[in-house]
């Protein structure tokens, strides 16, 4: 092989790679960047977990919380097979004093503010469920969580990517 298609195929190489990184964190970038700030009210789900290191794992009461409360119609009109759509799913979003909520999920992108998320999972997946932190600190903020007694502050872009920018306590 010659150097000049050698230096291509790396230069393809790269530039696929750099693609793919692209693609794994421009939603959380772009939310980040140009993103609405919303304050949601969070719980816990599940304290720091040994194997993945500290992180917790969050809910958020004022949103919908499971796959299967999503009113879908049948996927196959005749009545068989497969009832019910699970991938795409959508949260639009309102004002509730100083907290936003969410409302029913939908499955067409709504107007307005609103999450993206995916149910095909055991739950509704957003983008904000983890949250990595030191150790000591994920310790430490356990009892607000576990009693509701904080506020996650999240920015949402226009086409729903979320990112959680941090969590209020007190």
């Amino acid at each position: 092989m010659n150097l000049t298609r050698r230096a291509s195929t790396i230069g393809a190489v790269l530039a696929v790679q750099a693609a793919l990184v692209g693609a794994a964190v421009g939603p959380q970038l772009s939310a980040r960047i140009s993103g609405a700030e919303v304050r949601l009210e969070v719980g816990l789900v599940d304290p720091v977990d040994p194997f993945r290191g500290a992180y917790v794992d969050l809910g958020y009461p004022g949103l919908p919380r499971q796959p299967n409360a999503v009113t879908v119609e049948p996927v196959d009109p005749s009545g068989e097979g497969d009832t019910e759509r699970r991938g795409a799913a959508y949260v639009p979003l309102v004002r509730k004093g100083d907290l936003w909520v969410g409302t029913d999920v939908v499955r067409e992108r709504p107007d307005g503010l609103y999450l993206a998320c995916n149910d095909g999972d055991w739950r509704l997946r957003c983008g904000i469920e983890s949250w990595f932190l030191p150790q000591r600190a994920a310790s430490a903020i356990g009892p607000a969580l576990r009693e509701r007694r904080a506020i996650a502050v999240v920015r949402i872009d226009r086409w729903g990517n979320a990112a959680l920018v941090r969590v209020e306590t007190g």
